[in-house]
This record gives C-alpha cells, structure tokens and sequence, in this order.
C-alpha cells in the first residue's frame, strides 16, 4: 500500500523529517473531522458517486477511476484516487503535466475538472487516513528534489484535498497553457508558490481554519466553477 521515499537518497544531505508539527490535540481534532465528515459524505453521495462512474465508463473506454503515486506524510507514498478525465493511456501520449485545450482530456472529463467532481473519490483516501480534507495538495514523488530543505516541512503533515494553494490556483491549467514548456513552468514558477502557501498552512494550522478553508472552497466551487491543476489522469 505505501512506499517510503528515502530523503537522504534523494537528496545529499538531506536529514530525516521532523515529527508532527501540531500539538496531540490539534492533531485528534483534525482527525476527527476528517474521519466524520469523509463517512458522512461517502454515505450521502455514494449513489451521486457510482453514477459518476458509471458515467465515466460509459464515456470512453478505460476505467471508471485513475490512480497515481502521490507523496504524503513523511515522504511515504500512497496511491490517490480521482475519476478518470483523460482518455485511457494518457500519460503515454504526451506531457505528463496538463494544460488547458490537452486534446487528452475526454468531453467528460473537462466537465468533471471544472466542478472538481474528478477530485471527490479522494473522500475514501481521507477515510483511511492517506490525506486530510484540508491540507497540502499531494505531489507526484519526481518533485521530491524541488522541495529543498525549507519546503521539507510541507511533507511533515498529512496531504488533503483542498488548500490555500488550490483556491489561488484554481484556474491552474490555464495558466500552464501559458509556458512553452509546461514542465519548466510549473517546477520553476507554479510550485515554489504553491509550496510557499503550504508552509503558511503548516504554520497557522487550526480546527476553525480547516472549516473556513472547507467553506471558502466550496464557495469558490459554487461561484466560479475551477479549472482541475494538472498532473491528473
């Protein structure tokens, strides 16, 4: 289920990461909220959910869910779950980062992206303790060299589904669509940015700021319908 990236063998020099960041009791908060809410919405939308997947199925050949090897808490990676937006064998049919206009991209999956209903399977990696509902957005493990020391913090919580990062960079894909080379243009300009407001997150980190995050993004998800970040299946 999970393999440990060594940050010693993957960067000279690098020591081990530090441990939790928060206190028991943030930390028992947190994990209680994730734990309560991720079971009440799995129970609420699992008839919204398989129809989704149905759908999904139905659409274009392949299957209804797309999993890819992310980094989550210590540097130890887990496979993360999303509904499938891109044709069947995507990743060896182009870039492996995803811009606004990828001809990869099924007629279904550029509208699943934009709701960020593509995202919502991640509830079941919330539940068995994976990811957070709110927290620093999983990378792929290849970005592990980009982190540098400082951003190694980043990696000492666990990943959620929604953050700072992901309400600024709603509209990610479109403005990847603007580099020549997209994967310069994320690793170089989008990441560090993304990385700066995971820290700001690890810093301030509280219950309430975990409900107004939840409640900004499903806000923002309401009001102007986002564009899913790349590096999506």
């Amino acid at each position: 289920m999970s393999e440990t990236l060594q940050a010693s063998s993957a960067e000279p020099g690098a020591t081990a990461l530090p441990p939790w960041p928060w206190t028991w009791s943030r930390r028992a908060a947190k994990r209680a909220l994730d734990l309560s809410a991720s079971s009440l919405a799995l129970v609420l939308l699992g008839p919204f959910l398989l129809a989704i997947g149905l759908l999904v199925r139905l659409s274009s050949p392949g299957p209804a869910l797309f999993r890819q090897l992310r980094m989550g808490r210590g540097g130890r990676c887990f496979r993360i779950w999303k509904f499938r937006t891109m044709v069947d064998g995507a990743a060896g049919r182009g870039p492996a980062i995803t811009a606004a206009g990828d001809p990869r991209v099924t007629p279904l999956g550029r509208l699943l992206r934009r709701a960020k209903l593509d995202e919502l399977p991640q509830l079941v990696n919330v539940w068995l303790g994976d990811m957070s509902l709110v927290g620093p957005r999983p990378e792929v493990p290849r970005y592990l060299n980009a982190y540098g020391a400082d951003n190694r913090v980043v990696l000492t919580v666990r990943p959620g589904i929604t953050d700072l990062a992901s309400i600024t960079y709603r509209d990610e894909e479109s403005v990847l669509a603007e580099f020549p080379d997209r994967e310069r243009g994320y690793v170089e300009v989008l990441l560090p940015r993304k990385l700066a407001l995971a820290r700001r997150y690890v810093r301030e980190q509280s219950f309430f700021g975990d409900v107004r995050l939840l409640t900004r993004t499903l806000a923002v998800l309401l009001r102007s319908p986002p564009v899913a970040s790349g590096m999506d299946g």
